[in-house]
């Protein structure tokens, strides 16, 4: 009983905050390039390092999210305005393996990005809904449907029988923490990069937990 309620109660809210927004499970396979866009548009300083040419990045990116674990915020013409991905034992938003890496940047640029895109993973916990990158539009920033998405997203990990959803935010992107701190995420750790702060383009991470029993 705490589930559903916990379900229904997040889904009011996320229409609260955004009426005139729709969030459904997924996106077709022609909208993911566009996707791709978007996620390249939030994390690309986190990835240009990686992969320097935003088209073929891009392109690799299309190739390799998942639709199966996004939940895409639309307005009432059915245009994408932002996306939470996550991750469970099942699978996550950004998928792929290593000889999808080589298709693009084949086997000796696979063999030294491979172990730099390893150190991004987190592993899932159990009964917990690991976050896997939340995004909106630029043009539709604003419009409450971050937080929206946000209180889908623990619809969604209650609808799954889980009761956490995590997320990682890093030093350079304290707005984003800010959000989650209203939304009542808890800090309960910290990474520090190092030396691979060159890399990256960030110190250190903040790990962040929901649970629905608070």
């Amino acid at each position: 009983m705490v589930l559903v309620n916990s379900v229904i109660i997040e889904f009011i809210r996320a229409m609260n905050e955004a009426p005139d927004v729709q969030i459904t499970p997924g996106f077709d396979p022609q909208e993911a390039q566009e996707v791709a866009q978007l996620f390249w548009q939030a994390f690309h300083l986190k990835l240009t390092r990686i992969f320097p040419r935003d088209d073929r990045a891009i392109d690799f990116l299309a190739s390799v999210l998942n639709p199966d674990f996004a939940l895409v915020a639309r307005d009432g013409a059915g245009q994408i305005l932002g996306l939470a991905g996550y991750k469970t034992h099942q699978g996550g938003l950004v998928g792929g393996g290593l000889h999808d890496l080589a298709r693009f940047y084949g086997w000796p640029g696979t063999i030294w990005r491979a172990p730099l895109l390893a150190l991004l993973e987190r592993d899932v916990e159990p009964g917990t809904l690991l976050m896997d990158g939340i995004f909106v539009a630029e043009a539709a920033r604003g419009r409450g449907i971050g937080t929206a998405l946000l209180h889908a997203i623990k619809a969604h990990a209650s609808e799954l029988g889980l009761t956490n959803v995590r997320l990682d935010v890093i030093d350079t992107n304290p707005r984003a923490k800010a959000l989650y701190l209203r939304h009542a995420f808890k800090p309960v750790g910290e990474e520090r990069l190092g030396p691979l702060r060159y890399i990256f383009g960030f110190r250190s991470a903040t790990k962040m937990i929901w649970t629905s029993a608070q």
